[in-house]
């Protein structure tokens, strides 16, 4: 995000807003689109507002918040006191945006102001906004604008796909004008009386492709607030916070309060209606499943909702078949799910896109972490079938019994990894050279047999399958014999990230290491020499655990995942160092991300530069991370549960 954008979140509904409250059109540069967004799709691309023709300038501008709210007045100089200020008020709601304008004279006469919005919507995908350089192909798509008595519509059509906008106030415009760009501007005549005041309320509706439900529009800014607040408040309602610790305690509520905003629908096998955690926004406000699944798992003691709603979501979305493009293989859970245009006419690969290696074992260690949490011994069963079929997969298709070790491929039209560090290059050597061939992430083997351990008690405890459980605890223990046996570095004392596809060793020292404690592959000494490890300079930034050592030539303190610092990568480790007994080590990690939480308001980013504490006092941002991503807001939840109030 630059500074300039500010975000607005309501479930699957985003807005993305300048210090004045206006959307410029930018048509992305890489980290934030600007515009409101619905369903993978652009309904506002402009939204500017001018006063006698100026656009004005922002006296009090737009603040992190859930409602935006900025105080603009018409340019000048100190020898001009402005004519007149005004309050402007924007949130957004499902599949809805609502804006409140107030104007008041400053003047001791009477004067007249034209006031006036220019509105667009460009239905752009989202895909078409990255800075990854493509272009799509629409053929034979047109958009239309019609003037209605209180404003305007747009709408969209590309053969079957069809979209629209709604733009309408209260009062109506005097007048809606053509702009020559397609444009329309809303303009409004204010006789305004001696310091008198006036008001205009906005409201959009956007209608994606497929969405048949009958929606109104809020009546105003203030009512969108009020059920975003209902719905905070339900989500932190309950929670037992450290009171010996309100920093971390801060970092929950700000989370949970962040994870209901992030609930995005979703459909169960039975065509039941959920709703389930988004991967982030502005980028991946959808489900993604490793996401979806780390969330759950990291709020389970405090929302076992959450993991209800997930498993059901991607058990409907597992799947039955091979498909090329999509990387499915029957039983695979999905990695990503689109409804954009682009997905439907199937120019990109991500309707349901399948290019995962971990998703499919996470899937599992939910279920047995939700069932043991729980006692819900329902969902177990309704799932079995899912279940077994996710076991499959990972047997056969995944390469457990053919190599030993869950594999992945690059897949040229998606994700060349499809571990947890999913960008080119992630994976590599200490050098930075990148592995030939099929891929064996160390992470990936941690979750694998925590997934064979906790279905086969699962097997055996709800299915009454005995031999069923006895065959998936020997696959575990012969796996974790196999891995230290393979990845495990001697010279380093250290498991390597990844085996080639000639079972070499990438030897990068990587935070994955940690998964493998929260996972417990290791053997008690392997892990205790592993955390201890950690927490040594070159990886334990002050802020958190790097993806990468500092120190090796692949390091970079800016990359996303070779020397960035993951808060939920952190999470992660600091589960797996309280399972170890590393206590002490613990609390240190989680201290250094509570007190980066607490330098950004109480919430954590996706992700953080890799630049240590003791030569910058205050976490360096990641320049392209999601503000609002569901991993990061469930952390401060892992750490509660892993130290504590400590």
């Amino acid at each position: 995000m630059t500074d300039r954008h500010h975000l607005l979140v309501h479930g699957g509904t985003f807005a993305a807003v300048g210090d004045g409250g206006d959307i410029s059109g930018v048509r992305g540069g890489g980290s934030s689109p600007d515009g409101l967004f619905v369903r993978d799709a652009r309904h506002l691309s402009r939204w500017q507002l001018t006063v006698d023709g100026a656009v004005p300038e922002a006296l009090s501008p737009v603040a992190d918040g859930d409602t935006a709210r900025c105080v603009l007045v018409p340019r000048g100089g100190r020898q001009e006191p402005p004519a007149h200020t005004l309050f402007r008020e924007q949130a957004v709601g499902d599949g809805s945006f609502v804006e409140s304008l107030r104007i008041t004279s400053n003047r001791p006469v009477a004067t007249t102001v034209r006031l006036a919005v220019t509105a667009d919507a460009d239905f752009t995908d989202q895909f078409e906004l990255r800075s990854d350089h493509r272009t799509y192909t629409k053929t034979g798509a047109t958009r239309t604008r019609e003037v209605l008595d209180d404003g305007v519509e747009f709408g969209y059509q590309r053969r079957e796909w069809r979209s629209s906008t709604t733009v309408t106030a209260e009062p109506a415009p005097d007048g809606v004008e053509e702009t020559g760009t397609g444009a329309r501007r809303l303009v409004w005549t204010l006789d305004l009386e001696p310091h008198g005041t006036a008001e205009l309320t906005l409201r959009v509706m956007a209608r994606p492709h497929g969405d048949r439900r009958t929606r109104r529009v809020p009546s105003s800014p203030a009512a969108l607030n009020r059920q975003l607040l209902a719905m905070e408040g339900e989500f932190v309602e309950g929670v037992a916070f450290p009171t010996g610790w309100p920093e971390l305690a801060a970092a929950c509520a700000r989370g949970l309060a962040d994870l209901a905003s992030l609930q995005v629908p979703a459909t169960g096998p039975d065509g039941e209606d959920l709703r389930v955690p988004a991967a982030g926004a502005p980028w991946f406000l959808t489900l993604l499943g490793r996401d979806a699944l780390l969330t759950a798992l990291f709020a389970l003691p405090y929302r076992p909702q959450l993991a209800a709603a997930t498993l059901p979501a991607l058990a409907a979305t597992q799947a039955t078949e091979i498909g090329a493009t999509s990387v499915a293989q029957p039983g695979k859970i999905v990695h990503e799910v689109r409804h954009g245009e682009l997905a439907h006419f199937e120019q990109v690969p991500y309707g349901r896109y399948y290019g995962s290696v971990d998703a499919t074992p996470l899937f599992l260690v939910l279920l047995g972490a939700y069932v043991e949490q729980t006692g819900d011994a329902a969902l177990a069963r309704r799932l079995e079938s899912h279940a077994r079929a996710a076991i499959g997969w990972m047997l056969d298709h995944g390469g457990l019994t053919s190599r030993g070790y869950l594999v992945y491929r690059a897949d040229q039209g998606g994700l060349a990894n499809q571990n947890w560090k999913d960008s080119p290059g992630s994976i590599c050597g200490a050098d930075g050279t990148r592995p030939n061939g099929p891929v064996m992430a160390a992470g990936a083997q941690g979750y694998a047999y925590d997934a064979l351990r906790r279905t086969a008690w699962v097997a055996r405890t709800v299915w009454g399958d005995e031999t069923y459980a006895a065959l998936l605890e020997q696959a575990a223990a012969d796996l974790r014999d196999r891995f230290q046996r393979d990845f495990w570095m001697p010279d380093r004392s250290f498991p390597a990230l990844a085996l080639d596809g000639e079972g070499g060793q990438v030897d990068a020292l990587a935070s994955d290491a940690g998964h493998l404690l929260w996972s417990g592959l290791l053997d008690k000494e392997y892990g205790e020499l592993v955390g201890r490890r950690l927490l040594e300079p070159d990886f334990f930034s002050g802020w958190g655990v790097r993806t990468l050592a500092s120190g090796q030539p692949a390091y970079h303190p800016l990359s996303y995942h070779r020397g960035s610092v993951w808060p939920h990568d952190n999470a992660l480790i600091t589960l797996g160092l309280a399972r170890y007994g590393l206590h002490d080590e613990a609390r240190a990690v989680a201290h250094g991300l509570v007190d980066a939480a607490t330098a950004t308001g109480h919430r954590l980013p996706e992700v953080l530069a890799g630049y240590g504490r003791e030569s910058h006092g205050e976490p360096v941002p990641y320049p392209h991370a999601c503000v609002r991503e569901s991993r990061s807001a469930a952390a401060p939840l892992a750490l509660l549960t892993a130290v504590g109030g400590a």
